[in-house]
């Protein structure tokens, strides 16, 4: 069913496209038709940063920026939900188009730049869904946000999700948002965990609750860039780490049409990239552990899973969890429970 309506889908513009998916899907789960779309995969839960997932398959932030389509998504059977990125002020990204697909590549690239409604728009969705699952929620900071500000776009967002989140997302890795990756470096990335996690301790004792932090990371960095990391994250007590973002190589699709566009490269070519970094990040952090900094903590693989296979494979390569978007976008939902089965072969 799927594929034909996967053919309807490809013959719309991808955005409009995303769209339409996304009011689907929030029809289907009003009329109470999402069980026909894609049954549950059986329960398989997993504990991780202290939070108990139902399973380990999660969905990546991006497809649902603003939090519009809670309910409908986790009703494809998502053992966890990640939305955002949000900003703390409403923005809408770079000019259109933005959104290509590279069906040749199972793959996609996109420089949407953050466009989402602002975080009070987002609070608001979440407040309004009926889903009691885990929610992770990603943060990001504005585009007219000078970098040396850029810190107080991540406190602000994160003050205000904190109460509402399963875990809270810290992306400095997507590519479309100009000079956001310099996050990555030493001493900016040194600064900045310092700073949120000293937030996160006020606002636990505020709030009453521990919620999570996680750092999404880019696939595209040296070695020497990933052992740098994983000390960080260790030495900040940093609660989990997304690997990876999208990448800027075009490896695989240089011929292909809309292969040159600018922006963060998913899907089928991310693959191999993506569980590279796992595997090294997994070694430098059990590393690190054994050196007496703390216990290795958890990585969420995410890049090119569009076969239950791959999904084991960031298992293998370390990872405790695992996220799709672009898999989704190519197989459909029967994708969720593909991985769960293949997981738990693991």
């Amino acid at each position: 069913m799927y594929t034909l309506l996967r053919s309807a889908l490809f013959q719309l513009d991808p955005e409009a496209a995303h769209q339409v998916t996304l009011s689907g899907l929030n029809a289907s789960y009003s009329l109470g038709l999402s069980g026909i779309i894609a049954p549950r995969p059986p329960d398989d839960p997993r504990t991780v940063m202290g939070l108990v997932f139902p399973n380990p398959v999660g969905l990546a932030a991006g497809l649902d920026k603003n939090g519009d389509c809670i309910d409908g998504l986790a009703a494809l059977g998502f053992g966890f939900i990640e939305i955002g990125t949000v900003t703390p002020l409403p923005q809408p990204g770079n000019p259109k188009p933005r959104l290509f697909r590279l069906p040749q590549a199972n793959a996609i690239i996109n420089r949407m730049g953050f466009n989402n409604d602002g975080v009070d728009k987002l609070i608001a969705n979440v407040q309004r869904a009926n889903y009691r699952g885990i929610l992770g929620i990603n943060i990001g900071k504005n585009a007219a946000t000078p970098m040396e500000n850029a810190a107080d776009d991540y406190l602000i967002c994160l003050r205000k999700v904190y109460p509402h989140a399963s875990y809270v997302a810290i992306n400095i890795s997507s590519p479309n948002t100009k000079n956001l990756r310099e996050l990555q470096g030493e001493d900016a990335l040194n600064d900045l965990l310092k700073l949120l996690k000293a937030e996160q301790q006020k606002l636990a004792d505020r709030h009453g609750k521990y919620v999570p932090l996680v750092l999404k990371i880019a696939p595209d960095m040296q070695a020497g860039q990933v052992t740098q990391i994983a000390r960080l994250l260790m030495q900040h007590r940093i609660d989990g780490v997304i690997a990876t973002n999208t990448t800027l190589s075009r490896e695989g699709v240089e011929n292909l049409r809309h292969g040159a566009e600018s922006g963060g490269l998913s899907g089928v070519p991310l693959r191999e990239k993506s569980t590279a970094v796992i595997r090294q990040l997994a070694a430098e952090l059990q590393a690190c552990a054994e050196q007496g900094r703390g216990s290795a903590l958890p990585i969420i693989g995410v890049g090119g899973i569009l076969s239950g296979a791959d999904a084991a494979e960031k298992i293998h390569a370390g990872a405790a969890l695992v996220q799709i978007y672009s898999g989704l976008i190519y197989r459909g939902p029967a994708l969720v429970g593909e991985a769960c089965a293949a997981i738990r072969s693991v």
